[in-house]
């Protein structure tokens, strides 16, 4: 590895190093800091898709009703989500996000500002300009 490129790991191991000591401090602060990779992708998934009933969500992540279920009450238990009963049809139930499961699910878009900022804290306007224009030429 040349030089130039071995500089250029070590400052996108910083990168990385700094995005998850912020992810971490995010988790951390909602009180989940042992919380996996699927389970954030499975409340990103709730977030995203809104009014997700269980069965809804078995079908967009493939996996059983069953397993939703024990998905659901565990984060139901870790105060992520709520059931909440269906206006027009008693029997069917929504799954929500509280506050603390919405944060959870938007950790990674979090994540990035604290990044951001913490960036823009160290860099002048026309730093940030460059940065800009460089990353963007990155595909």
């Amino acid at each position: 590895m040349t030089a130039q490129r071995e500089r250029l790991f070590r400052i996108l191991e910083h990168l990385l190093r700094i995005r998850n000591e912020c992810s971490c401090g995010i988790l951390s602060e909602c009180g989940l800091a042992d919380i996996t990779v699927k389970q954030v992708r499975y409340l990103k998934t709730i977030d995203e898709n809104g009014e997700v009933t269980f069965t809804r969500l078995a079908e967009i992540t493939r996996i059983s009703k069953p397993t939703v279920t024990e998905l659901i009450n565990r984060f139901e238990r870790a105060g992520c989500v709520y059931r909440d009963r269906c206006p027009d049809d008693a029997r069917t139930r929504y799954i929500r996000l509280t506050e603390k499961g919405q944060m959870i699910a938007r950790a990674e878009e979090e994540t990035l500002r604290r990044v951001i900022d913490r960036m823009a804290g160290a860099l002048s306007e026309h730093e940030i300009d460059l940065l800009i224009e460089i990353l963007g030429k990155v595909r």
